[in-house]
Protein backbone atom coordinates (compact mmCIF):
# COMPACT_ATOMS: atom_id res chain seq x y z
CA UNK A 1 0.00 0.00 0.00
CA UNK A 2 1.38 3.60 -1.19
CA UNK A 3 3.01 5.54 2.37
CA UNK A 4 1.40 8.75 0.44
CA UNK A 5 -2.25 6.80 0.34
CA UNK A 6 -1.91 6.01 3.81
CA UNK A 7 -1.41 9.90 4.86
CA UNK A 8 -4.86 12.03 5.31
CA UNK A 9 -5.24 14.59 2.88
CA UNK A 10 -6.02 18.15 4.38
CA UNK A 11 -7.81 20.97 3.01
CA UNK A 12 -9.16 24.46 4.57
CA UNK A 13 -12.35 25.47 5.42
CA UNK A 14 -12.57 27.49 2.11
CA UNK A 15 -13.08 23.93 0.36
CA UNK A 16 -16.47 21.72 0.73
CA UNK A 17 -16.15 18.29 0.41
CA UNK A 18 -19.06 15.45 0.20
CA UNK A 19 -18.72 11.97 -0.29
CA UNK A 20 -21.98 9.77 -1.44
CA UNK A 21 -22.81 6.86 -3.40
CA UNK A 22 -19.01 6.19 -4.53
CA UNK A 23 -18.88 9.87 -5.73
CA UNK A 24 -16.85 12.94 -4.27
CA UNK A 25 -17.85 16.32 -4.27
CA UNK A 26 -14.87 18.92 -3.98
CA UNK A 27 -15.96 22.82 -4.38
CA UNK A 28 -14.43 25.57 -4.11
CA UNK A 29 -13.62 29.09 -5.13
CA UNK A 30 -12.46 28.09 -8.62
CA UNK A 31 -15.31 25.54 -9.21
CA UNK A 32 -16.20 22.29 -8.19
CA UNK A 33 -15.41 18.66 -9.33
CA UNK A 34 -16.46 15.29 -9.20
CA UNK A 35 -14.89 11.98 -9.19
CA UNK A 36 -16.24 8.19 -9.10
CA UNK A 37 -14.28 6.43 -6.64
CA UNK A 38 -13.51 2.57 -7.41
CA UNK A 39 -14.58 0.01 -5.75
CA UNK A 40 -11.99 -1.05 -4.00
CA UNK A 41 -11.55 2.04 -2.31
CA UNK A 42 -13.72 3.91 0.41
CA UNK A 43 -13.41 7.47 1.91
CA UNK A 44 -13.55 9.31 5.25
CA UNK A 45 -14.56 12.39 4.65
CA UNK A 46 -14.46 14.98 8.06
CA UNK A 47 -14.52 19.05 7.96
CA UNK A 48 -11.09 19.75 7.40
CA UNK A 49 -9.82 16.02 5.76
CA UNK A 50 -9.99 12.93 3.65
CA UNK A 51 -8.67 10.08 4.46
CA UNK A 52 -8.49 6.96 1.67
CA UNK A 53 -8.61 3.84 2.64
CA UNK A 54 -8.91 0.54 0.77
CA UNK A 55 -9.67 -3.13 0.05
CA UNK A 56 -5.87 -4.70 0.79
CA UNK A 57 -7.02 -8.26 -0.19
CA UNK A 58 -7.77 -7.19 -3.89
CA UNK A 59 -4.91 -6.27 -5.95
CA UNK A 60 -6.73 -3.81 -7.42
CA UNK A 61 -7.00 -1.98 -3.96
CA UNK A 62 -4.02 -2.23 -3.25
CA UNK A 63 -2.53 -0.38 -6.69
CA UNK A 64 -5.67 2.45 -6.71
CA UNK A 65 -4.90 3.94 -3.03
CA UNK A 66 -2.06 6.24 -4.18
CA UNK A 67 -4.10 7.12 -7.15
CA UNK A 68 -6.90 7.69 -5.63
CA UNK A 69 -4.91 10.10 -2.85
CA UNK A 70 -3.31 11.78 -5.65
CA UNK A 71 -6.33 12.67 -7.94
CA UNK A 72 -7.95 14.02 -4.33
CA UNK A 73 -5.15 16.33 -4.24
CA UNK A 74 -4.98 17.47 -7.84
CA UNK A 75 -8.96 17.99 -6.90
CA UNK A 76 -8.09 20.33 -3.88
CA UNK A 77 -5.43 22.03 -5.41
CA UNK A 78 -7.76 22.70 -8.77
CA UNK A 79 -10.86 23.99 -7.03
CA UNK A 80 -8.53 26.50 -4.46
CA UNK A 81 -5.17 27.96 -6.36
CA UNK A 82 -6.36 26.25 -10.07
CA UNK A 83 -3.49 25.07 -12.50
CA UNK A 84 -1.99 26.97 -15.62
CA UNK A 85 -0.51 25.90 -18.75
CA UNK A 86 1.58 28.55 -21.70
CA UNK A 87 1.90 27.54 -25.14
CA UNK A 88 4.61 29.62 -27.28
CA UNK A 89 3.54 30.03 -30.57
CA UNK A 90 7.18 30.31 -32.80
CA UNK A 91 6.97 30.92 -36.57
CA UNK A 92 7.11 33.74 -38.65
CA UNK A 93 3.25 35.07 -38.89
CA UNK A 94 1.83 33.03 -36.02
CA UNK A 95 -0.94 34.28 -33.89
CA UNK A 96 -3.24 33.58 -31.97
CA UNK A 97 -6.32 35.43 -30.64
CA UNK A 98 -9.42 34.64 -28.53
CA UNK A 99 -13.36 35.49 -28.22
CA UNK A 100 -15.53 33.83 -25.57
CA UNK A 101 -14.59 30.32 -25.37
CA UNK A 102 -13.35 30.48 -29.10
CA UNK A 103 -9.35 30.07 -29.91
CA UNK A 104 -8.31 31.47 -33.65
CA UNK A 105 -4.79 30.63 -34.67
CA UNK A 106 -2.67 31.75 -37.60
CA UNK A 107 -0.35 28.74 -38.49
CA UNK A 108 1.04 29.33 -41.62
CA UNK A 109 -2.18 27.43 -43.12
CA UNK A 110 -4.04 28.75 -45.91
CA UNK A 111 -6.78 29.39 -43.46
CA UNK A 112 -7.05 29.95 -39.65
CA UNK A 113 -7.82 27.49 -37.20
CA UNK A 114 -10.50 27.47 -34.86
CA UNK A 115 -10.66 25.84 -31.40
CA UNK A 116 -13.44 25.82 -29.27
CA UNK A 117 -12.10 25.42 -25.50
CA UNK A 118 -14.09 23.53 -23.09
CA UNK A 119 -15.98 25.08 -20.44
CA UNK A 120 -13.89 24.55 -17.61
CA UNK A 121 -11.09 25.81 -19.39
CA UNK A 122 -10.67 30.07 -19.84
CA UNK A 123 -8.07 30.74 -21.99
CA UNK A 124 -6.06 34.19 -22.70
CA UNK A 125 -3.65 35.65 -25.21
CA UNK A 126 -1.05 37.70 -24.11
CA UNK A 127 1.47 39.34 -27.16
CA UNK A 128 -0.48 37.47 -30.32
CA UNK A 129 2.15 34.57 -29.56
CA UNK A 130 1.93 33.61 -26.12
CA UNK A 131 -1.61 31.38 -25.32
CA UNK A 132 -2.62 31.12 -21.26
CA UNK A 133 -4.76 28.40 -19.96
CA UNK A 134 -5.96 28.19 -16.51
CA UNK A 135 -8.22 25.45 -15.53
CA UNK A 136 -9.59 23.82 -11.95
CA UNK A 137 -9.23 20.53 -13.47
CA UNK A 138 -5.90 19.37 -14.47
CA UNK A 139 -6.58 16.58 -16.86
CA UNK A 140 -8.65 18.26 -18.98
CA UNK A 141 -6.34 21.20 -18.85
CA UNK A 142 -3.36 19.22 -20.00
CA UNK A 143 -5.70 17.30 -22.81
CA UNK A 144 -6.91 21.00 -24.37
CA UNK A 145 -2.94 21.68 -24.40
CA UNK A 146 -2.05 18.37 -26.04
CA UNK A 147 -5.00 19.21 -28.65
CA UNK A 148 -3.83 22.72 -29.47
CA UNK A 149 -0.32 21.70 -29.97
CA UNK A 150 -1.60 19.48 -32.44
CA UNK A 151 -2.11 21.60 -34.95
CA UNK A 152 1.45 22.55 -35.66
CA UNK A 153 3.58 20.68 -33.66
CA UNK A 154 7.40 21.73 -33.26
CA UNK A 155 9.90 20.29 -35.93
CA UNK A 156 13.33 20.02 -35.17
CA UNK A 157 14.87 21.65 -38.40
CA UNK A 158 13.75 25.20 -38.06
CA UNK A 159 12.08 25.40 -34.05
CA UNK A 160 8.70 26.17 -35.52
CA UNK A 161 5.45 24.94 -33.67
CA UNK A 162 3.54 25.66 -30.75
CA UNK A 163 6.11 24.72 -28.04
CA UNK A 164 5.56 24.92 -23.85
CA UNK A 165 6.59 27.35 -22.04
CA UNK A 166 10.17 27.17 -21.28
CA UNK A 167 10.47 23.91 -23.70
CA UNK A 168 13.71 23.74 -25.67
CA UNK A 169 13.50 22.22 -28.87
CA UNK A 170 16.74 19.73 -30.06
CA UNK A 171 17.91 21.36 -33.32
CA UNK A 172 18.94 18.61 -36.08
CA UNK A 173 21.70 20.16 -38.76
CA UNK A 174 19.93 20.58 -42.51
CA UNK A 175 21.18 19.07 -45.67
CA UNK A 176 25.11 19.02 -45.95
CA UNK A 177 26.78 20.47 -49.16
CA UNK A 178 28.67 17.99 -51.00
CA UNK A 179 32.41 18.36 -51.09
CA UNK A 180 33.88 17.86 -54.82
Amino acid sequence: MSRLGKLPIAFDSKVKADFKDDVLKIKGNNGEMTFKVPADVSLTVTKESIKVDADLETANGRSMVGTVASIIKSMIHGVTEGFTTVLELVGVGYRAQISGQKLTLLLGYSHPVEYNLPKVVKGEVEATTKIILKSCDKQVLGQTAAEIRKYRPPEPYKGKGILFEGEQVKRKAGKAAKAS
